[in-house]
């Protein structure tokens, strides 16, 4: 060691050493010098801080520091006790503190390992002004600095006493402090003395015990360490504890393993073991299981593992559920399909009225299927608004070739593991949605419903779900589908999946690319009278405990609900009005009051309130400025008014309604038009510099975007700057360009839906959209007149009135 600082000298004495203070009265001891010599030796101390009137030991290990106090010892010098900073073995200014103690050798000790222990007893602090020698020794330029701390303040005994408590209490908290010196604490008496030596003695940095030392204050000093011994005892509080907690749970532990081992020992005596007849229930399970080799091989690879581990431990219940589950799977197990065409057909005609394009594609998809024997076909994906029977269709697509149904709802998805599942490395780890849907669906080629895939997020902090949604559905790739719980390859291509949306947007191209689009479109009215009679009022009296003979909704009753209490593509708030029929009819029953079997339409407004939906929404009579377009919406098509009006002005074009970019664009792009075209459609071109134009599109709180109201806004300028009004009864939809070419826009059918529901007879589409119209089954045209145009300038001979 080359440092002096504070060491145990246990190995010299034979025991722990104790330094009894030599102050023990109440009177203070003067160790004030009077004749210093400007230039005394320096003893540079690492690692602690000497204090005045304390006695501690020393080690030495520098030869001039050895000198030093064989010197002192010998000539009763008085020395300088500083600090060293850092552990330089010469030290110069910049190493040492400024502040130090005068001491006075007491006795030294010859060690074993040729240091020198030195005994020295502490006086009164110095300021240490500069080093003038280090020849043979260290010597400084020092001037005394009386300790303020000696003047005791009048509340020094509550300071003392709270000192002596916390002290002692840290001292039988800590287990490497002796015990005796809660009896040499007890009875020091000095309150300065007892100071320094808590202060000396304090387990803290080493700059912490410097500034005690240069604070001239007992009050402040004392504060200072109440504060340390306070933090000191907590931490020890807290170290207690967590040693006890951790014994504890050791006691606990052992005692539990021997509680074990004495129950397996009277296991094995009655001859039952968890383990084994866990593993023996596996086995025979796994005897009828037609797995592949492979598969086989990492069962029985598993398998081992758990008879190896002990029954009370953490892995055991996590190995024992993943066998079980890779067990209940259904490898290999296909139910048999039943190809009959007609059959299906007729299920299909059963279950669901109208939809003969979708019956037809899904017909087709079973001869193939038939055909050809594999699942190589691409994937389904129905797609339409809410209510149209997307589900539903699955169902009976399963009921139809006999199959097991299973049905996975997608909406809000955004965690990949939902789909591969969790490796068993983390804790609580389960397999993905897909294999669980299998092993509930209990065959491996079943008709898995995939509902609202249009919902599935895109990349998240969790994985980008609708990419691992591309091996699902990828009958290349599904073949051979990886969980990472079950970390074996598992079969899906006899899987027939049928994914449903409301929307093609959202999908990833790439998962769209995977899948045959089949677009169901909503319904029109003489449908939902069909489905109304058909499904919805049976299933609603049959839920509702009513009876055929108890009520019955004629006709004309279904005709006003359909056309004044609903809105919509589907059926589903048709089911609810309903429904609500006859929740009305039940409370008669249950009151037992007078009623006709069947509902009237007067009793409407009773059971429903007032119409909530006008369906003669085109306008009444034919008015300037003011044209209908058709928009398409996620829950079908809707009808639009386009309003235009002129001012007083320089010129000025102001949109309003709520019109998002791509609408804004189109209204410019029409008024330059206009403005290109005003003499051919013979308006004053004057009135663009001297009128301003105002275009609105009523329900303002409705956000509306899309390229789709051209055409309209284009007529509504015309219309309202040649003063000629439009004709009421028709409807159009068109994107525009800057040459006035019209051109064709999506969700025909959709608006076509829309327009009959509004009583439109003709409609102005793009020359482009003729080939959807001709796609379109017949019924659905019955009653409208297309008109086709190729530019926009022919618009206004059709629609405006002369």
């Amino acid at each position: 060691m080359f440092e002096d600082k504070k060491n145990s000298i246990k190995q010299f004495f034979g025991q722990e050493p104790e330094f009894i203070p030599i102050i023990n009265d109440d009177e203070a001891i003067d160790f004030t010098i009077t004749d210093l010599p400007s230039s005394v030796p320096l003893l540079p101390l690492r690692g602690n801080v000497f204090f005045p009137i304390i006695v501690i030991p020393i080690t030495a290990g520098r030869d001039k520091s050895i000198k030093l106090i064989k010197d002192a010892y010998k000539k009763k010098l008085i020395i300088g006790v500083v600090a060293q900073k850092n552990d330089a073995d010469d030290p110069d200014m910049d190493d040492l503190y400024k502040v130090g103690t005068l001491a006075k050798v007491v006795r030294t000790l010859n060690m074993p390992d040729g240091t020198t222990m030195v005994i020295m007893q502490g006086l009164d602090r110095f300021s240490l002004n500069s080093i003038t020698s280090v020849e043979p020794y260290w010597y400084g330029d020092v001037s005394i600095l009386p300790d303020g701390a000696k003047v005791i303040p009048k509340n020094a005994a509550a300071l003392v006493g709270a000192m002596k408590d916390i002290y002692i209490k840290l001292i039988k908290l800590t287990p490497n402090l002796p015990t005796d010196l809660t009896f040499a604490i007890q009875n020091i008496n000095n309150p300065y003395f007892l100071l320094n030596y808590i202060s000396a003695h304090l387990d803290i940095a080493l700059d912490d015990k410097q500034k005690l030392l240069e604070v001239n204050s007992f009050s402040l000093r004392a504060t200072k360490v109440l504060s340390i011994l306070s933090k000191e005892v907590q931490m020890q509080e807290v170290k207690v504890q967590i040693q006890q907690k951790v014994s504890n749970d050791l006691d606990k532990q052992q005692r539990e393993y021997f509680l074990t081992q004495q129950l397996k020992t009277i296991q094995e005596e009655l001859g039952s073991n968890p383990i084994e007849e866990a593993v023996k229930e596996l086995k025979e399970k796994a005897k009828g299981k037609l797995w592949s080799k492979e598969v086989k091989e990492v069962f029985d690879k598993e398998v081992k593992k758990l008879e190896r581990m002990h029954s009370s431990s953490p892995d055991y219940s996590v190995q024992l559920n993943y066998l079980t589950f890779m067990i209940d799977l259904p490898w290999n197990k296909y139910t048999s399909d039943n190809f009959d065409i007609s059959k299906a057909k007729k299920i299909l005609d059963k279950d669901h009225y109208g939809l003969e394009k979708v019956k037809e594609r899904i017909i087709e998809y079973l001869a193939v299927l038939k055909l050809k024997g594999d699942m190589k076909s691409p994937i389904l994906c129905l797609v339409g608004p809410p209510g149209v029977g997307k589900t539903s269709l699955g169902k009976s697509i399963a009921k139809a070739i006999g199959r097991n149904y299973i049905r996975m709802a997608l909406g809000g998805l955004n965690d990949e593991s939902e789909i591969r599942g969790h490796r068993r490395t983390y804790i609580g780890a389960m397999p993905g949605r897909i294999l669980k849907s299998i092993n509930k669906a209990k065959s491996s080629n079943p008709v898995f419903v995939l509902d609202e895939i249009d919902k599935v997020a895109g990349m998240t902090v969790n994985g980008d779900p609708s990419s691992a949604m591309l091996e699902v559905l990828d009958p290349e790739q599904n073949t051979a589908f990886h969980d990472n719980y079950l970390d074996i390859d598992y079969d899906l291509s006899r899987v027939m999946f049928i994914a449903t949306a409301n929307t093609l947007n959202s999908i990833q191209p790439a998962l769209l690319d995977r899948m045959e689009v089949i677009d169901i479109s909503g319904y029109i009215f003489e449908e939902k009278l069909e489905i109304a009679k058909r499904h919805l009022i049976p299933k609603q009296i049959s839920e509702h405990g009513l009876s055929k003979s108890q009520i019955s909704i004629p006709d004309n009753v279904l005709s006003k609900v359909i056309n004044e209490y609903t809105r919509e593509s589907g059926v589903r708030q048709l089911e609810k009005r309903i429904a609500k029929i006859v929740r009305y009819r039940a409370v008669q029953l249950a009151k037992e009051s007078e009623y006709s079997k069947a509902i009237k339409e007067s009793e409407l407004k009773d059971i429903l309130g007032l119409p909530s939906s006008e369906h003669e929404m085109h306008l009444e009579k034919d008015v300037v400025g003011v044209v209908t377009g058709l928009a398409w919406t996620q829950v079908g098509g809707e009808i639009l008014f386009i309003e235009a009006s002129t001012s007083k002005g320089k010129g000025n074009l102001t949109l309003t309604g709520n019109l998002g970019d791509v609408m804004k664009e189109s209204a410019t792009l029409a008024y330059e038009y206009l403005k290109a075209h005003s003499e051919e459609l013979g308006i004053d071109s004057s009135k663009f510099e001297t009128m301003n134009l105002h275009i609105h599109v009523p329900e303002g709180a409705t956000p509306k975007d899309g390229p789709s109201a051209g055409i309209t806004m284009f007529t509504s300028m015309v219309s309202i700057f040649t003063n000629r009004k439009v004709k009421s009864n028709y409807a159009m939809t068109g994107e525009i360009t800057l040459r006035g070419q019209v051109l064709p826009v999506g969700g025909i059918k959709e608006k076509i839906l829309a327009a009959k529901r509004s009583k439109i007879t003709d409609i102005i589409l793009s020359e482009q959209n003729r080939k959807d119209i001709e796609d379109i089954t017949p019924q659905y045209l019955k009653g409208i007149t297309f008109h086709y145009v190729k530019n926009m300038i022919e618009i206004p001979d059709i629609v405006l009135n002369k």
